[in-house]
């Protein structure tokens, strides 16, 4: 998902281009316009698909007018807004972590949760129901194999400590790269090191590199990009990896000899939030309780194979495709829920766990 991978990187400084987009007064909206409402929705294809199944149907059910802003949303952008009180955004999603930060510095509007359904604000998973922002979309980090390497009839890795196991499953190998801090192969590691999910956080850095340290000599690559890591499943070039769910779930359509393992799982999401001074508030306040609809969330998941965070959706999703989505009820018990907050936290050092990622990462990749 290289789309997914830039607006996951929450501590990554943006480009001087994205933040003036986004900050220029030739695009400022005026406090006075009522009848519109600017949604950031991403680039790409996934913009294209949050446009079509939010967008146009909010527009055509309430009349306000939408303009889609089509870029990812990063902190630093929000928080040039914030500084040049230049509010361009009405409301936009931001990753976990992003989101976090951005709630504890007072750069975000509370989230209306009157103008709900009842049976919507009941649908959500606690864990997406912020007072500044309500979870967007669930998607997955996952173990994925090769087929032709571990046929049917023997032995296949299905956890962290089976990838581990170069003697038992002897392959290529392939882990996201730690570069950024907010993602990386941390929860695995500690997972293959016999940690207890329910024990994960807080996490003992230590701990996880001594545990890379086992894994490394046997790592080709530490891919960076969605795009990458489904290049290489689709060539066949790798026998165990690690994964998007939604990138290993479109390769296996493209006919990848490949299967991905739904257990051990490490789920994360993104939040729709509404910065702070935004010039069409009550518009993006009923924006928001929109897209938070089962029905809408439904919609968005025919189109898009990621994890509604409305369980009620699933009532109007056949079996067959509630079963391709990484927050179906018999995925979302099993999996291990990204701790945001721990990613966020910041010691009395002034240094966030992020960075102690980054940094740790950068001397010991190239040791």
């Amino acid at each position: 998902m290289s789309i997914l991978i830039n607006r996951r990187r929450f501590m990554q400084a943006s480009s001087a281009i994205a933040v003036g987009a986004l900050a220029a007064p030739a695009v400022r909206v005026s406090a006075q316009t009522t009848g519109e409402v600017r949604v950031l929705t991403y680039g790409g294809q996934l913009g294209k698909f949050v446009i079509d199944a939010y967008a146009k149907p909010f527009e055509a059910q309430t009349g306000i007018k939408v303009t889609p802003v089509t870029q990812d949303f990063e902190l630093a952008q929000l928080e040039l807004m914030q500084k040049t009180n230049s509010v361009t955004i009405d409301v936009g999603p931001m990753s976990q972590g992003a989101a976090l930060q951005a709630a504890s510095k007072d750069y975000l509007e509370k989230i209306d949760y009157s103008l709900f359904k009842k049976e919507d604000v009941d649908g959500l998973v606690p864990n997406v129901k912020q007072d500044f922002g309500v979870g967007f979309f669930f998607y997955t980090y996952n173990l994925v194999y090769n087929t032709k390497k571990y046929p049917a009839g023997k032995p296949r890795p299905g956890n962290w400590a089976e990838f581990w196991n170069v003697e038992k499953f002897p392959g290529v190998r392939y882990l996201v790269s730690g570069q950024y801090g907010s993602e990386g192969p941390w929860e695995e590691a500690l997972l293959a090191d016999g940690v207890s999910p329910d024990k994960i956080y807080p996490m003992d850095i230590d701990r996880i590199f001594a545990s890379l340290d086992k894994i490394k000599p046997h790592i080709r690559k530490w891919w960076t990009a969605g795009s990458e890591i489904q290049q290489l499943m689709l060539s066949g070039a790798g026998d165990l990896m690690m994964s998007y769910d939604g990138r290993a779930v479109s390769s296996i359509a493209q006919g990848a000899p490949i299967e991905m393992s739904r257990d051990q799982a490490k789920m994360t999401w993104d939040y729709w939030v509404i910065p702070k001074n935004s010039p069409n508030a009550a518009n993006a306040q009923k924006f928001v309780e929109f897209v938070s609809r089962a029905e809408n969330q439904a919609a968005f998941a025919k189109l898009y194979p990621e994890g509604p965070t409305n369980r009620n959706a699933f009532k109007l999703l056949s079996e067959e495709i509630g079963l391709t989505l990484p927050s179906h009820p018999k995925y979302l018990e099993k999996a291990i829920l990204l701790n945001g907050a721990w990613y966020s936290e910041v010691g009395s050092d002034g240094a966030s766990n992020i960075q102690r990622l980054v940094q740790r990462w950068s001397d010991w990749v190239i040791r």
